[in-house]
């Protein structure tokens, strides 16, 4: 880049500014608060992993052969920025030895994601989600929990015209033969597939079904269902999420050809949309169960279950939809001295600091401009302070709404801005 030109944001990357923090604040606080409701625990997890801990549950899918950011470091370790959170989140499980506490593990995390894809509205290469776990147990009650957790995370921050797509995509037992039945529809339309789709139809046919290219699409309309073919586990699992989910009052709809991007994911999975979304880039949500992910990682057969939110998405739409959310002002008192009195203006912010949040307005210019620099900040009062009341050790206290002007010294500014 030539030195004249100014250095910008990377590409697929972008600041969330001050004054869009407003919504996300709220959007996290809602998100915490819900999964704390119901018995979540946070956890924080490193953004980078081993590569292989990412490309051993995922080698197949566009998240892991396309959109990894992979690289080695000085030490000649072959590392990843992570493209979701689960495989960490269930790492550490283990290697935080949470295995060994009463199960399940309630975990939740809200955090940076990354995958190199294709910049678009709503759609970044560093991303931030929610993520929610539930680790250690097999109940269908727990499929539910975590969908009902996603819907009222959603529901708190006004978004309630949603769509929720479900399915169940079977197990180690049953899927194998459905996998062959898919292979048998599909052989003879290979060469109408796009061309990812030509190279999974042996490897991993599953994702034929999640493939978002227009010349795939209509060959998923006569494809086998995998609700025809069930084991009785699968079929005892797969009734009672919907029976939790009716008596919860969640409403629904059965997609039989719904699957998840990742190779982890058994029995049911999850998708959840706006009402009027139609392509996956509208989608706020998913997840679903991923009985097969610890072993796959190395650890001992573990079964699982969760769900991840983009916050990105599920910001912008809160503010489309009008949502006021009243930004924090970045100072709530003002701090105004006359020239040369700077050290005092310190003393006096140090002072009000104790119960708010407080900004000195150290620039050379006239106190109409710095009052008006005041006003942009959302300030709800001044403090005006001249080297006589400084002597005194007293300010004049101006609330910025009604214009009232009263003396107040030094040692009960705190009671008045309380």
């Amino acid at each position: 880049m030539p030195r004249s030109e100014p250095i910008k944001a990377v590409r697929g990357m972008r600041d969330i500014l001050p004054r869009e923090r407003a919504i996300w604040r709220v959007a996290e606080k809602a998100a915490a608060d819900v999964a704390r409701s119901f018995g979540y625990a946070e956890i924080v997890t490193p953004v980078i992993e081993h590569a292989e801990l990412i490309e051993r549950v995922g080698e197949d899918t566009d998240a892991v052969a396309k959109e990894l950011y992979r690289f080695d470091d000085r030490g000649g370790r072959h590392l990843a920025l992570r493209p979701e959170a689960t495989a960490g989140v269930v790492r550490a499980y283990f290697e935080g030895h949470l295995n060994q506490e009463p199960p399940p593990a309630r975990l939740f995390l809200i955090g940076p994601m990354f995958r190199y894809n294709r910049p678009q509205k709503g759609r970044y290469r560093q991303f931030f989600q929610l993520d929610v776990e539930a680790i250690g147990s097999d109940s269908p009650a727990l499929d539910a929990e975590v969908i009902e957790i996603a819907a009222t995370w959603l529901h708190e921050l006004g978004l309630r015209e949603l769509r929720l797509e479900l399915n169940t995509i079977g197990d180690s037992k049953c899927r194998p033969a459905y996998l062959e039945l898919l292979r048998a529809y599909y052989r003879p339309l290979q060469d109408q597939l796009h061309g990812d789709c030509q190279r999974r139809l042996e490897t991993n046919p599953l994702l034929l079904l999640d493939c978002k290219v227009p010349q795939c699409q209509p060959f998923k309309v006569d494809a086998p269902r995998i609700t025809d073919h069930l084991c009785e586990e699968c079929t005892v699992a797969w009734a009672a999420v919907r029976r939790l989910l009716d008596a919860s009052g969640i409403e629904y709809r059965l997609d039989p050809y719904l699957v998840r991007g990742l190779d982890y994911y058994t029995r049911t999975v999850f998708e959840i949309y706006p009402a009027n979304g139609e392509g996956a880039q509208d989608a706020l949500g998913g997840g679903g169960r991923y009985d097969g992910l610890a072993e796959a990682e190395g650890w001992p057969p573990t079964p699982g279950v969760g769900f991840a939110g983009g916050l990105d998405r599920v910001t912008e739409l809160v503010k489309a939809g009008g949502a006021e959310v009243i930004a924090a002002p970045a100072a709530e008192v003002v701090v105004l001295a006359d020239a040369g009195l700077d050290v005092a203006a310190a003393d006096v912010a140090r002072i009000c600091r104790t119960v708010r949040s407080v900004a000195v307005d150290y620039e050379s210019k006239s106190l109409k401009a710095k009052m008006r620099s005041a006003n942009k900040l959302g300030a709800r009062w001044v403090l005006l302070l001249s080297a006589a009341e400084v002597e005194r050790r007293v300010v004049q206290l101006k609330e910025m709404a009604s214009g009232e002007q009263v003396e107040v010294g030094w040692a009960d500014l705190p009671s008045h801005l309380a």
